[in-house]
């Protein structure tokens, strides 16, 4: 399959005919995704912040997803090919897989899922939830992991199986049993403030002691609340973070080293370029270089 992506995304294979798609949006503008995708897939799409609209048949049916949502699209009779506007601060995460790969999990299991029963194997299937607390988890961990290249497809593919198990687990209190700290949406909200903060703040940040207390939630909570769903320390996710901003500076060519350090928050180059390369193994320069 062709990809001909307009924005800015990362595609990795789980297996044959299995893999996800790590988008994110994180100007000011809307970005457009399109990719093609046949009918011989099923398409499982989770909003993790902001909003998308996949647009169908040249624009005529569209359909929206909003933050903390998700959507799943299956129709053997017709291609589904990604015609995606991400809106500015939008991140989203697909799981796109054939559906003989999806049948083969479910396999002793076909009637549990209504769209895989013989009467529906030639019917369209379009379903909208709510992300549930339990897979908001293994969502923000599949966008924010800091692992050794080695075992990097090894704990995607386990995430994704765990994803897909989640979504398909309708038992009554499955998150509570999952996630007990997150069931409450309180706690949830707060961390996600916390989040917000550091980044907004982050040429300065606060202490996780200031941070615990501008949240309303312990210093316990806060770090284990974070790890939860970010799959990272406070100050872990926004080494990344910085990184990651510091990076598509650099990449737009309109400002030097010592400038893109100052905006992540490093008063020298020297301490800035030792972090960026202890994060990307290279200077920015080099990096900047072989980017060419």
């Amino acid at each position: 399959m062709e990809n001909v992506a307009k924005g800015s995304y990362e595609e990795i294979l789980i297996e044959d005919g299995f893999y996800i798609l790590k988008i994110q949006n994180d100007t000011e503008e809307i970005n457009v995704i399109e990719r093609e995708i046949d009918s011989s897939f099923i398409q499982f799409h989770f909003c993790l912040k902001g909003g998308s609209r996949f647009n169908f048949n040249d624009g005529h049916y569209t359909l929206e997803v909003s933050e903390e949502n998700s959507l799943l699209l299956y129709n053997t009779q017709k291609d589904l090919p990604l015609n995606l506007n991400i809106s500015p601060n939008t991140w989203l995460l697909s799981v796109i897989m054939t559906i003989r790969k999806f049948h083969s999990l479910f396999s002793n299991e076909a009637n549990y899922i209504p769209f895989l029963s013989e009467d529906n194997k030639e019917k369209k299937y379009y379903s909208q939830e709510v992300v549930s607390p339990a897979i908001a988890v293994v969502l923000s961990q599949l966008m924010n992991y800091n692992l050794h290249p080695s075992i990097k497809e090894l704990y995607v593919r386990g995430k994704v199986y765990e994803l897909i198990s989640l979504y398909f687990n309708k038992t009554k209190d499955a998150d509570l049993e999952q996630c007990p700290f997150l069931a409450d949406e309180d706690n949830v909200r707060r961390i996600k403030m916390a989040k917000e903060i550091m980044i907004s703040r982050m040429v300065e940040p606060p202490t996780l002691n200031e941070l615990s207390k501008e949240i309303g939630l312990s210093l316990k909570k806060l770090k284990e609340g974070f790890k939860q769903i970010y799959g990272d320390s406070v100050y872990g996710f926004l080494f990344d973070y910085k990184m990651e901003y510091a990076r598509k500076m650099l990449e737009t060519g309109s400002h030097n080293v010592n400038e893109v350090g100052l905006r992540v928050g490093y008063s020298t180059a020297s301490h800035f370029i030792a972090s960026f390369k202890k994060k990307y193994g290279t200077t920015p320069k080099k990096y900047l270089t072989s980017n060419a």
